[in-house]
C-alpha cells in the first residue's frame, strides 16, 4: 500500500506524523520526497549507504548545422529556446527535457547533454527495520520533480510505502501524492489550517485520491476546524493534542515520546483505519 502524507501549509507536523508511522509499522519504507528540504532524516537517523545522482536533459546545439530557422524555439511548449538570430539561448531553469526541440529540429543539430540536479539517498534505519530513501535538490535548482519521480522508483509494491510530500498544493505536491493508494492531509486547528487544509481537499478531490485528516496541534475551543470537516463529511484519522514535549523532542532531534508511548496505539489504529476506508471507497467505486 502506498500512503501518502501531506499538508496544505508549512509547519502543521506532516513530517513528525509521517515519521511516527513509518516508525510504529515494523519493516516499512519511507520516501521522502520533500527534496527542496528534505528532514525525515532527522527523526529517523538513517544508515546511508548509496546515494545516486538525479539528471535531467538539456538541449546542445552544434551551430555548425543550424540555420537559425527557429523550429526549436516554436516546439518548446515551455518556452525554454529563444532565437536570438545568432544564437539560440536556453533558459535552463524552465526546461523540463522533453526532447520536443530535438526531435523536430530539421537539421538534426540538437544532440541531449545531462545534468545532475539532485541526488537520491538509500539508508536503513534500524528504528523498527524501515528502509529509507530520500532525495535532495542541489541548491538553486528549479525543478525538483525528476528527483522526486526518481525518489518514488523506491516504492515496493508488497510493503507499506510511506511518502512525505512537499508541503502546499504546488505541482510537487501533486507529483509526489500521484498514485497513492490513500493520502492523510495533516492540519492544525488554526484559520490559517483550515484554509490552505480547503486548497489540499480540493487538489486530492480533482485526483481522485482517498484521504483523511489528521488534527495537529489540536485545541478544542477552535470549533470552525471541526464543524467543517463534519460538514463535508471527512474521516478524522487522529488528533494530536498541543503539547510543548512534542516541539522539544523534534527540536532535538528525536521522535516525540509522546507518540512512541501515549499516542503509539493511535497510530498503528491508523493504518487500520485507513485499510478499512480504502476497501469501501474500492466497493463505492466498483458499484458506480
Amino acid at each position: 500500500m502506498i500512503i501518502s502524507i501531506a499538508s496544505g501549509k508549512g509547519g502543521t507536523g506532516k513530517t513528525t506524523v509521517a515519521t511516527s508511522l513509518a516508525s510504529v509499522n515494523p519493516g516499512s519504507v519511507y520516501l521522502d520526497c520533500d527534496v527542496e528540504e528534505p528532514n525525515g532524516h532527522i527523526l529517523l537517523h538513517p544508515q546511508f549507504h548509496v546515494e545516486v545522482p538525479t539528471t535531467k536533459s538539456l538541449p546542445e546545439i552544434d551551430y555548425s548545422k543550424c540555420t537559425y530557422c527557429g523550429k526549436c524555439a516554436q516546439v518548446c511548449e515551455f518556452h525554454a529556446l529563444i532565437n536570438l538570430g545568432s544564437e539560440i539561448f536556453l533558459i535552463e531553469e524552465l526546461c523540463h527535457g522533453c526532447g520536443a526541440c530535438e526531435y523536430l529540429c530539421p537539421e538534426k543539430a540538437i544532440t541531449e547533454k545531462s545534468k545532475t540536479i539532485g541526488i537520491v539517498r538509500e539508508g536503513f534505519s534500524v528504528l523498527n527495520n524501515i528502509e529509507f530513501y530520500d532525495g535532495v535538490l542541489n541548491i538553486g535548482e528549479a525543478s525538483a520533480s525528476p528527483v522526486i519521480k526518481d525518489v518514488k522508483k523506491k516504492i515496493q509494491e508488497n510493503k507499506l510505502n510511506i511518502i512525505d510530500s512537499p508541503p502546499g498544493t504546488s505541482c510537487l505536491m501533486v507529483e509526489a501524492v500521484r498514485d497513492s493508494d490513500f493520502c492523510i492531509l495533516v492540519t492544525e486547528s488554526s484559520p490559517f489550517g483550515l484554509h490552505d487544509l480547503r486548497l489540499a481537499i480540493e487538489v486530492l478531490q480533482i485526483l481522485k485520491i482517498p484521504f483523511g485528516v489528521v488534527i495537529n496541534k489540536y485545541e478544542k475551543l477552535y470549533t470552525e476546524l471541526e464543524n467543517y470537516l463534519n460538514e463535508v463529511k471527512i474521516n478524522v484519522l487522529m488528533k494530536i493534542p498541543f503539547d510543548k514535549r512534542i516541539a522539544e523532542d523534534y527540536s532535538n532531534g528525536k521522535m516525540p515520546d509522546v507518540f512512541l508511548t501515549v499516542l503509539n496505539e493511535e497510530f498503528k489504529n491508523i493504518i487500520k483505519k485507513i485499510h478499512a476506508l480504502v476497501a469501501v471507497d474500492h466497493i463505492n467505486t466498483t458499484l458506480h
